[in-house]
């Protein structure tokens, strides 16, 4: 066993856990859940996606990803519109753009929060090592401004 890369790894699972329930708690009080806010941030990014294009965006399974579009839609912060064969596409509402705003507000102040024990530098050389472990990202990433 290599103790130093399963520090490593848990290491990286608690920053995650930690920014996670921050982000849970912030969003909650901006109305909305970090899966909903997840979730309208993918149709924002990638407007008439369909659920499998949504789900993979989102780390989701497509039947989750397809009960949590059913319950956006419920609430009215996403629509459904045919598309070519059996696909569905996935558009904001209105309403959903501002949920999303709102809980883009929210995720900043967690984000530089959480982040704010590391210089700007440090910061670029950390995204840079995780985007060289997951390096398909990268490109999408940068085209979508993260």
């Amino acid at each position: 066993m290599n103790l130093e890369l399963h520090v490593l790894g848990q290491a990286v699972k608690q920053v995650q856990y930690r920014q996670h329930r921050a982000l849970d708690t912030a969003l909650a009080a901006a109305g909305t859940t970090l899966a909903q806010w997840d979730a309208l941030r993918a149709v924002a990014r990638r407007p008439g996606a369909s659920a499998r294009e949504l789900a993979a965006a989102t780390f989701q399974t497509e039947q989750s990803f397809g009960a949590l579009a059913g319950r956006l839609v419920t609430q009215g912060l996403i629509t459904r519109q045919p598309g070519r064969g059996r696909r569905l596409e996935h558009h904001l509402t209105p309403a959903g753009e501002h949920v999303l705003a709102t809980g883009e507000q929210a995720a900043d102040e967690v984000l530089t929060a959480h982040f704010a024990p590391l210089p700007a530098e440090d910061r670029a050389t950390l995204l840079r090592l995780l985007r060289t472990l997951v390096p398909d990202t990268a490109p999408a990433a940068a085209a979508e401004g993260r």
